[in-house]
C-alpha cells in the first residue's frame, strides 16, 4: 500500500485491461519530466534520459510485468512490447463501447448529471479507439432520446439552437434543480392550505395548553373566574369590607342598646312614662313594661 501512494497514476494491470488509460497518462507525465523523446522512434535521448524513462514506466507496471520484461533496459522497447502485448484492447472494447453508444438514453436515467457521466465515459472510450465524437452527435443523442412525455419541452430545447453540448447540459441541469425545489415546496403542505400566522399560532398554542391540561389543577386562575362569574350571574357581588362594615355597626348598635337600656332611662313608647323600660327595639311590636 505504501508503494501504492508513490504512484503517479494507476499502474498497468497484469491483463491491460486499463492499457488504453495507462498509455495516456504515462505519455503526459514523460513528456511533464522531460522524457517524452526517450519513447519517440528515432530518438537521440541521452542514457541518463533513457534510465531515467525507464525508472518511470517499470515503476508503473504490475509487479507480474515487471518480471516478464526483467530483461529489457531501452524504454522504446519496453513501450513497443507493450503496444503489441495490449493494443488489440481497442479491438476487443470498441464494440461494447458502440453499442453502449447506441443503447445510451436520458430517458433511462434518474438525473440528468448521471446521463452526463455516463455520456463522457462512453465517448472517451470511442476516442481512445480512434472513433470521434462531435458536439453534434452528443446533441442529437441527448434530443433523440428524450422521455415522450417531454416532446414540446424536447422541441422548445431544439429551437434555442445549441452548438455545444455543454450549453445543453447546463440548462438540463438547472432546469432539473428548479423542478427539484418546485416539488419540494408543493410536497410540504397541501394544495390551497396556508400556515397560520406567527401571532395567531402562539395564541392558538396557549389556548390549547390551557384548555387541555388538567380542569380543576389552576381553579384559582383562569376557570375559577369564568366559573365563579356564571355562578353570580344576576346577583349583587358581595363586598367584603361593606358587609364587615354593617355588620360590625349593628353588633356596635346592639351593645350601645344594651348599654342604654342599663345605665340610661328612657321614656315608655307606649305611655310616655319613666320608671320602666321597654325590651322591645321594635317599634312595630307591643313593648313589655317592666317595673326597676
Amino acid at each position: 500500500m505504501s508503494n501504492l501512494a508513490k504512484l503517479e497514476f494507476v499502474a498497468l494491470d497484469i491483463t491491460g485491461k486499463n492499457y488504453l488509460s495507462w498509455v495516456l497518462d504515462a505519455e503526459m507525465h514523460l513528456d511533464a519530466n522531460d522524457l517524452g523523446d526517450a519513447i519517440k522512434e528515432g530518438n537521440t535521448a541521452s542514457n541518463q534520459i533513457k534510465a531515467k524513462a525507464m525508472i518511470f514506466l517499470r515503476h508503473h507496471l504490475h509487479e507480474a510485468l515487471k518480471v516478464e520484461y526483467l530483461t529489457i533496459k531501452d524504454p522504446l522497447v519496453l513501450w513497443k512490447n507493450l503496444k503489441e502485448r495490449f493494443d488489440h484492447q481497442k479491438t476487443v472494447i470498441l464494440p461494447k463501447t458502440r453499442y453502449d453508444w447506441l443503447h445510451l438514453r436520458l430517458q433511462d436515467f434518474k438525473s440528468v448529471s448521471e446521463y452526463n457521466s455516463a455520456l463522457f465515459r462512453i465517448t472517451s472510450q470511442l476516442k481512445l479507439c480512434g472513433e470521434n465524437v462531435s458536439d453534434a452527435d452528443m446533441l442529437e443523442k441527448t434530443f433523440s432520446t428524450f422521455h415522450a412525455s417531454n416532446v414540446v419541452l424536447q422541441q422548445q430545447y431544439r429551437e434555442r439552437g445549441f452548438t455545444k453540448y455543454s450549453e445543453l447540459i447546463s440548462c438540463l441541469l438547472v432546469a432539473e434543480q428548479n423542478n427539484e425545489l418546485l416539488m419540494k415546496n408543493h410536497e410540504s403542505r397541501p394544495t390551497g392550505s396556508a400556515p397560520f400566522p406567527e401571532a395567531n399560532v402562539a395564541t392558538y398554542n396557549h389556548n390549547t395548553r390551557g384548555r387541555g391540561r388538567g380542569r380543576g389543577q389552576i381553579r384559582g386562575r383562569g376557570r375559577g373566574r369564568g366559573n365563579g362569574h356564571r355562578r353570580d350571574h344576576g346577583r349583587v357581588p358581595i363586598n367584603n369590607s361593606s358587609h364587615q362594615k354593617w355588620k360590625n355597626n349593628g353588633e356596635n348598635e346592639r351593645n350601645k342598646g344594651g348599654q342604654n337600656n342599663r345605665h340610661v332611662e328612657s321614656s315608655c313608647l307606649r305611655c310616655g312614662g319613666k320608671g320602666h323600660w321597654v325590651t322591645c327595639f321594635n317599634v312595630e311590636e307591643q313593648p313589655f313594661h317592666g317595673d326597676l
